[in-house]
């Protein structure tokens, strides 16, 4: 399926998935595979979880990620959707096999950065 991806120049992050659309802060990025699958991978996300939801597990992840961290960078990359995003962004085919609700895989395990 393919997405729309938007330049948003004003953009802090490199880029971002709002349902059904694709931000980027650089038109560069529009060609990135990497960053493009990052954010294909949080739309199937967004899907899985009826788009609402997800954003409320976003949000409660990183805000319970923020207090046991103490540390905006550490809660951000410790979000269980992060976490399957950054593993697996490189990975030209992922998305071809990913399986359904495959975030849960990141729930529990420990990273080793």
């Amino acid at each position: 399926m393919k997405y729309p991806i938007i330049y948003v120049p004003f953009m802090k992050v490199s880029g971002m998935a709002l349902f059904p659309f694709i931000l980027v802060s650089q038109r560069s990025f529009i060609k990135d595979e990497n960053i493009i699958r990052h954010e294909i991978i949080h739309l199937r996300q967004q899907l899985e979880l009826l788009i609402v939801p997800f954003y409320l597990l976003y949000l409660t992840n990183y805000f319970i990620n923020l207090y046991r961290y103490k540390n905006h960078y550490e809660a951000y990359y410790h979000i269980i959707f992060e976490r399957e995003a950054y593993a697996r962004d490189r990975d030209v085919l992922y998305l071809r096999h990913r399986p359904f609700w495959a975030f849960m895989a990141y729930w529990k395990t420990k990273t080793t950065e």
